[in-house]
C-alpha cells in the first residue's frame, strides 16, 4: 500500500515522518515549501512536484493543509486522476460543509473519502500520539485505521463524512473557553500575589483541574510561546465554530467571547505565536 502526504507544516511534517518510519511501503510527499519536502526526503520519502503527482502514485492520499480553500484546491487538482481502489483522508481542520462537498466529488470518481482531523499539538504529533476524529463510512474507517494508527493512539469514528470535523470544532471551541478561563483567573491570581506554580497546584486539587493548564503551566510561567499550535490556527477554528453554530441554530455566548480574544490577539500581531500567548490579551487589558 503506497501512501501519499500533502501538507508538511508544523503538524503534517511529524505526522508524515511517523508514517515513513513505520510503514513498509513507499511514501510520496508534496508541499509548496520545498525545504519541508527535502526534510522528509531525507528520512525516506519520495518527493513529488505536485499534489496530482502524489495522487497518481498512491493507494492512500492524505492531506493536512491549513484552510478550507486549500483543501478545495488540492482536491480539485487531483479529482481527474482519482479512481476506484484509492482512499483520500483529509486531516485538515476545515468547514464541515466544505469537507462533505469534497467527499461527494471524491466518491463520484469511485475513490473513498474520510475526514480525520487531529487533536493535541506538535509534541503529540512527534510521538505519534495524536487524537483523531473520523467522519466516513464504517468500512472506510476500519480499512484506514491502521494508517491512522501510525499517527495517533486515540482514534474514534464520529459518524458519516463531516462528523469528524464537527467534533474537532467542538473540541477546539471548548479548549478556547477553558483557556480563556485559565488566562483570566491566572491573571487575577497573579495580581493578588499568587504565582503560577501555586495557582496550578491549587487548581489541581479541585474540580477546575484541566489538561490545558497541566500541559501549559511551564510555558505560561516562562512566557516562552514557541509555537506548538498557533493563534492563527485556533483563530480559524473558533470562527468555524461560530459559523457551524449559526448554521445549526445554536447560541454560544461563551464562544463568542473567546472569539473576541482571538480577534484581538490577531490585531496585536501575535498570530504566529503559540495559542497560549492569548494570555497577553487578558494580561495587557486589551480585550
Amino acid at each position: 500500500m503506497k501512501i501519499g502526504f500533502v501538507g508538511l507544516g508544523i503538524m503534517g511534517e511529524s505526522m508524515c515522518e511517523n508514517i515513513i518510519r513505520k510503514h513498509d511501503d513507499k511514501v510520496y510527499v508534496f508541499d509548496l515549501n520545498q525545504k519541508q519536502v527535502e526534510k522528509l526526503e531525507k528520512v525516506g520519502a519520495i518527493a513529488c512536484k505536485s499534489s496530482r503527482e502524489v495522487a497518481e502514485n498512491v493507494d492512500v492520499f492524505i492531506t493536512m493543509v491549513p484552510k478550507s480553500e486549500h483543501s478545495k484546491a488540492v482536491y480539485e487538482e487531483i479529482i481527474p486522476v482519482l479512481h476506484k481502489g484509492q482512499t483520500c483522508i483529509d486531516m485538515s481542520t476545515i468547514d464541515p460543509s466544505v469537507s462533505v462537498e469534497i467527499s461527494e466529488k471524491v466518491k463520484a470518481t469511485g475513490a473513498s473519502f474520510i475526514d480525520a482531523p487531529v487533536v493535541k499539538s506538535k509534541p503529540a504529533a512527534i510521538a505519534g500520539k495524536l487524537g483523531i476524529y473520523v467522519g466516513g463510512s464504517l468500512e472506510d474507517y476500519e480499512a484506514m485505521k491502521p494508517v491512522l494508527a501510525y499517527m495517533g493512539e486515540n482514534i474514534i469514528r464520529m459518524g458519516d463524512n463531516g462528523k469528524g470535523l464537527v467534533m474537532k470544532i467542538c473540541h477546539n471551541a471548548l479548549v478556547s473557553q477553558i483557556q480563556n478561563g485559565v488566562n483570566e483567573t491566572l491573571t487575577l491570581a497573579k495580581a493578588n500575589g499568587i504565582d503560577i506554580e501555586k495557582y496550578a497546584t491549587a487548581i489541581s486539587y479541585g474540580g477546575a483541574g484541566n489538561w490545558y493548564l497541566d500541559s501549559k503551566k511551564e510555558v505560561l510561567a516562562k512566557e516562552n510561546f514557541t509555537t506548538a499550535f498557533s493563534i492563527e490556527n485556533e483563530h480559524k477554528d473558533v470562527h468555524l465554530c461560530l459559523k457551524l453554530a449559526e448554521e445549526s441554530g445554536v447560541k454560544m455566548p461563551g464562544e463568542e467571547n473567546a472569539v473576541k480574544v482571538y480577534d484581538k490577539a490577531m490585531e496585536m500581531g501575535i498570530g504566529k505565536e503559540d495559542f497560549s500567548a492569548t494570555i497577553k490579551v487578558v494580561r495587557d487589558g486589551q480585550n
